[in-house]
């Protein structure tokens, strides 16, 4: 197979090309090689851009358009995690006291991805803040007394941290209806309910960022993005590693190898196989459980205009947090639409457009064990997965009307969404069963030139946050030298500082970020945020 790189003319056409040293006749490997055209991928590549603007950049991409699966708008809920709303990200202790540290994190990360976006718009290189980012309240909706005295108790364990400032709580079904008429129009009227409300929470199209980031790097000329090309496997050879591609353009498809001195791999599901192909030790014991998920949706304006809220639930009991219901409202290329689910679904597909044999050729010597284990350890979570399978088009109407009693189902439409991998991992304390983790996890090799992400939610919505890790690992040798300090606070002015219990820095930012962003603040009034602590 012949080693080449795709080189980009002034007039944005290609030639290929083999490109050598003229001291030693070797091929010289690009910078780093992004595999998916997604989020991730889109946001590392910027960052790399704009801190390194002369590092070669490829960009790989499976089929023939960006953002197709787990960024696509239609393939998420776009929800800009921020910890408003769900309740998977506060847990109660055994004491009954409310742990609020994961809500605080995710917080603060999506706060470092809304700088990021700000600034990306103040350069014109993200356009038309509307076409991505829009404020709609973010709120949390549960019925039951013990449902109701977690969320209590949640919200008052948040009003300990001045990002949740603004943040209002009630148990009074007048208010509420006030907030979600639509929720509340023909409920009993003795039901009791309880509800937190967060103005500024946000509908993400995470899609759209990523089209337009990638748009933007498509116009630098150490840039190739190259679609519908699949890569196949990764291979260490020496100091670089060699990317496998197959070019699949033409009838006669076509074999690639790239020598890369980095790799990431922001491929969603197939993140796993690619990185199991590498052979480097830190994916051992890693495996992946696929789960998609289903949503009703409706364009009827005489419903979607009725409500403006994204309201979670409580998820059923064993159930994974992406089974979290939720009734939202969607912004779509400025149309407003009502999605309601998810309905999980399973199958072997590490990606909604994938292969039916990608879990079983995931299982190897090192992760067969784990992934048995975590089947033995959570037979409920697999009763409770069969259930949503069975689930007939009634049944699913059923637990529509529980959140908005006074549906037709005439007026709705179910759709596929995204498929998740979420990750099972050996646990590193050996006295213990293997994991099954919800969350998104960064793998790497040991010398940082390997990396790939893992996981689920909240994954887009931190995106930015994980491109700063892997700029900390990829470019030791910078970090905290002036210049580069200078520019990652240009660029994330939170950079190195934490949001959470600084009044004056977070109304800073977010009066900023806002701003840009056209979006709604709550100023943090700190003799105001006092009383309401104690």
């Amino acid at each position: 197979m012949q080693e080449y790189h795709n080189v980009k003319l002034n007039n944005n056409c290609y030639i290929t090309q083999q490109i050598f040293s003229s001291n030693t006749n070797t091929i010289i490997p690009i910078d780093i090689v992004l595999i998916g055209a997604g989020i991730m991928s889109a946001t590392l590549g910027m960052f790399i851009k704009i801190l390194k603007p002369n590092w070669t950049i490829n960009i790989y991409e499976r089929l023939k358009k960006p953002a197709q699966e787990s960024s696509n708008v239609w393939n998420n809920a776009g929800t800009g995690h921020a910890a408003f709303c769900e309740l998977n990200y506060t847990t109660q202790k055994k004491d009954g006291s409310i742990d609020i540290n994961k809500a605080i994190k995710i917080n603060e990360s999506f706060e470092i991805s809304r700088q990021f976006w700000a600034f990306l718009v103040k350069e014109k290189i993200l356009n038309n803040p509307a076409s991505f980012i829009n404020n709609v309240p973010h709120m949390s909706l549960v019925w039951g007394n013990n449902n109701i005295d977690f969320l209590r108790k949640r919200f008052q364990a948040l009003q300990n941290s001045i990002l949740f400032y603004g943040m209002t709580y009630s148990e009074n079904n007048q208010e509420i209806n006030k907030w979600i008429p639509l929720v509340m129009d023909g409920r009993n009227p003795h039901q009791k309910l309880a509800a937190t409300r967060m103005e500024i929470g946000t509908d993400v199209n995470f899609g759209e960022i990523a089209k337009q980031l990638l748009d933007a790097l498509q116009k630098d000329n150490n840039v190739n993005t190259h679609y519908n090309h699949i890569v196949t496997k990764i291979k260490r050879n020496n100091n670089k590693w060699i990317i496998y591609v197959t070019d699949n353009n033409n009838n006669n498809a076509q074999q690639k190898k790239i020598h890369t001195r980095h790799a990431f791999i922001g491929a969603g599901g197939a993140s796993l196989p690619l990185l199991q192909t590498s052979g480097i030790k830190e994916i051992h014991g890693y495996a992946g459980f696929p789960v998609g998920g289903q949503f009703l949706t409706t364009h009827k304006q005489n419903v979607t205009l009725k409500h403006l809220a994204k309201v979670y639930g409580q998820a059923p009991i064993y159930g994974p947090p992406m089974s979290v219901p939720h009734l939202d409202t969607r912004i779509i290329n400025g149309q407003q639409i009502l999605s309601f689910g998810p309905f999980a679904t399973f199958n072997s597909k590490f990606l909604k457009n994938g292969s039916w044999t990608d879990l079983f050729s995931s299982l190897n010597r090192h992760n067969l064990l784990p992934i048995l284990q975590v089947g033995c350890n959570n037979l409920q979570l697999i009763q409770y997965l069969i259930k949503q399978l069975i689930m007939s088009k009634q049944d699913r109407f059923n637990a529509l009307q529980e959140f908005y009693p006074q549906a037709k189902l005439e007026d709705w439409k179910l759709i596929q969404a995204g498929q998740r991998v979420q990750i099972i991992k050996k646990n590193i304390n050996k006295t213990k069963k293997s994991l099954l983790q919800f969350g998104t996890e960064l793998i790497n090799s040991s010398d940082n030139t390997l990396f790939a992400l893992l996981g689920a939610s909240p994954g887009a919505s931190i995106a930015v946050s994980i491109a700063l890790e892997l700029i900390h690992k990829i470019f030791k040798q910078h970090i905290n030298t002036a210049p580069w300090d200078n520019k990652l606070l240009e660029i994330i002015p939170s950079y190195k500082q934490k949001l959470d219990n600084n009044i004056i820095l977070t109304n800073k930012i977010r009066r900023n970020t806002c701003s840009i962003l056209k979006l709604k603040n709550i100023e943090i009034q700190q003799i105001k945020y006092l009383m309401i602590k104690q």
